[in-house]
């Protein structure tokens, strides 16, 4: 069961975390930091065939620790229960793969609170128990919506925050200002669907292609009958490693995930549709777009929905475990050429991101 906690140190020969809100936050009370950590060693089923841990199984147990810790923080004062439901998730990147045996330590974090959103701040280690090793795989942000158990459709206000100095708060409210814009752009092109191709050629988007047809079951769903953000997730994970594997023909792993936008609930019941297609490819990534439509046609039928979207950046790995070349993508229709040079544009300003935050080590 999760326990409250500090932030682990930084692993042996990884950078400290820089000092942020995540350190500084505290419960509406001031009565320590509001931080939970889960463990749980990696399985067999929880990775592929070669070993690697599946992106989708961490993404799964980011969303539990931040579902559990805004619940946990909505409910802390008195008034109307309700459930934190999961939002969206920040570009998240894959610092390190995990193995079977390897042990994962997710620590959760309240970093700014809203009116009626919170953002969590959670961190990955993999830890080896034979060596006591550990190294950081993952930094994730998301934000939750407290949704009241008595009707759904409800947004309950959340608890404040203590901030240990001004300057917190602000930064916080400027990502809520941003995420909030990115969300709007992301829903006004949520309008594809993938059909589809008969015999299509090698490398092109036809051929790596992929759909996972999933009904909803009550296992899947939070008290309120909604599936659980990391088991949406998971399966986007999934379907995007097919992808990857289709085009490349090799071990695959989740580099990282751009946000995670989830636009609408899917109550259990319904029939999802998850469908993944290449957009991208560099010299050794590949950019997958997943999104997941909704047919709620057990208790009140309608029209199929889009309810959530993501992008997946996949690396192609040798049985060493080494980075290989990616086969380019070979893009025939004008939409097709569109969404390749998009995806480009997110790889340049990604790499431009990662070159700036560089800068700094790289002149001490």
């Amino acid at each position: 069961a999760p326990v409250p906690h500090s932030l682990p140190p930084a692993a042996s020969g990884c950078a400290a975390a820089p000092r942020s809100a995540a350190m500084s936050a505290r419960g509406p009370a001031g009565d320590g930091p509001a931080a939970i950590q889960l463990s749980r060693i990696m399985r067999p089923d929880d990775a592929n065939i070669a070993g690697n841990v599946h992106g989708g199984t961490i993404l799964k147990m980011i969303e539990e620790a931040g579902a559990i810790i805004s619940t946990r923080h909505c409910n802390s004062q008195s008034g109307e229960p309700c459930v934190a439901a999961l939002a969206r998730v920040e570009r998240t990147d894959f610092l390190s793969p995990m193995c079977i045996g390897d042990v994962a330590n997710v620590s959760a974090e309240i970093t700014y609170t809203s009116k009626h959103s919170v953002e969590v701040q959670v961190n990955v280690l993999s830890e080896n128990i034979l060596t006591g090793a550990k190294r950081m795989t993952n930094r994730a942000t998301l934000w939750y919506v407290p949704l009241s158990l008595k009707n759904v459709d409800k947004v309950l206000e959340v608890p404040p925050i203590q901030y240990a100095w001004k300057e917190l708060e602000e930064e916080g409210r400027k990502r809520y200002e941003e995420q909030k814009l990115e969300r709007l752009v992301t829903k006004e092109r949520n309008g594809d669907i993938i059909f589809p191709v008969i015999n299509p050629e090698p490398y092109t988007v036809g051929c790596s292609q992929s759909s996972l047809i999933h009904l909803v079951g009550p296992s899947d769903c939070t008290l309120h009958g909604f599936v659980h953000g990391g088991v949406t997730m998971k399966l986007m994970d999934e379907v995007a490693g097919i992808v990857a594997a289709r085009h490349c023909k090799t071990n695959v792993v989740t580099a990282s995930v751009d946000a995670i936008n989830f636009h609408e609930k899917i109550k259990k019941g319904c029939v999802i549709t998850i469908s993944g297609r290449m957009t991208f490819t560099s010299n050794k990534s590949m950019e997958i777009e997943v999104f997941v439509d909704a047919d709620p046609f057990v208790d009140e039928p309608k029209e199929r929905y889009r309810a959530v979207s993501a992008f997946f950046t996949y690396v192609s790995l040798s049985k060493e475990g080494k980075p290989l070349p990616v086969p380019q993508l070979v893009v025939e229709s004008e939409d097709e050429k569109r969404r390749f040079e998009d995806g480009k544009g997110r790889y340049l300003q990604t790499k431009a991101k990662r070159q700036v935050q560089m800068q700094p080590l790289t002149q001490q």
